[in-house]
């Protein structure tokens, strides 16, 4: 793959966001952004213990998608105190994803700010993501294509993007939003996957208070250098198409998928993964034909 890192910031306005990040959809990781958020100072493990530790929280691990899955359905649930003492006690697969623990606490809004960067946040979706160390996500994007600002708190994590124009290398399920799930994107085999020698796309680590901003629909792939989390905020997508995307996802390609899951099972899953393959390999060999022509 072809990373170039994420290009790294202080002190950046509204009208340079929007020039040269927000309009031409790049990444940046914007290291100063949130120094002056309570949040900055007080979120840690000791005090998300102190103020949910009583709280339920869904975990997910890295197992493959099965047909029996529900829409980001659990692998399995306890209270945040435990989950913190295991994230600070050992390494462990269990993450918590997409999680508005605000609707259970909230008192921790007030932990945090409006970013006045010129994009209008959707103030009810604000979602918690934690991780142990060595623990990742697979590569996906998100459902509504949205803007993302990714704010990173305790601990490090590394990040890999794609913009939307490479997904025709990146063995992409259909009817999803995942490529497939056996690529190691920390550790590309590209003699198994060798459609990701066509890729470019960014990478960067993210630190406590840094705030990344994906663009609207980036395909992204998140692992944890060491146990933390992060809070991400969201913005509509600007972009009609995306926009109609969107749409599309939440309104008719989830519920098809959910469908056929249970008409076909796990020859439904097996089906799409093995089209990954076979769509990408199209994919190559029609740019090999054009390279060659021209």
């Amino acid at each position: 793959m072809k990373l170039k890192s994420i290009d790294r910031v202080c002190g950046l306005s509204k009208k340079d966001f929007l020039e040269q990040y927000c309009k031409p959809q790049k990444p940046v990781i914007i290291e100063d952004a949130i120094i002056d958020w309570p949040a900055y100072k007080r979120w840690s493990f000791d005090y998300m213990r102190d103020v949910a530790g009583d709280k339920i929280v869904p975990l997910y691990d890295d197992r493959p998608v099965d047909h029996k899955d529900g829409f980001n359905e659990p692998h399995a649930t306890m209270n945040m105190a435990e989950y913190i003492d295991l994230l600070q006690r050992e390494p462990t697969k269990y993450r918590i994803f997409l999680w508005n623990l605000f609707k259970e606490v909230p008192a921790l809004q007030n932990d945090f700010k409006n970013l006045d960067l010129g994009l209008s946040i959707l103030k009810g979706l604000p979602m918690l993501f934690f991780g142990g160390q060595k623990s990742y996500t697979f590569m996906h994007y998100d459902i509504d294509l949205a803007n993302i600002f990714h704010i990173h708190f305790q601990g490090e994590k590394r990040v890999v993007l794609f913009d939307q124009k490479q997904t025709e290398f990146m063995y992409k399920v259909p009817h999803s939003l995942i490529v497939r799930e056996d690529i190691d994107f920390a550790n590309p085999d590209y003699e198994k996957w060798p459609g990701l020698r066509h890729v470019h796309g960014f990478e960067g680590t993210l630190k406590h208070g840094d705030v990344l901003y994906m663009p609207e629909g980036y395909w992204h792939y998140m692992q944890y250098i060491s146990a933390g989390f992060s809070m991400s905020l969201r913005a509509m997508p600007r972009k009609t198409g995306h926009l109609a995307k969107a749409l599309y996802n939440i309104f008719i390609m989830r519920y098809y998928d959910q469908l056929m899951r249970r008409l076909k099972g796990q020859a439904w899953i097996d089906y799409k993964n093995e089209q990954a393959i076979v769509r990408t390999k199209k994919n190559i060999v029609r740019f090999q034909a054009s390279a060659k022509a021209s």
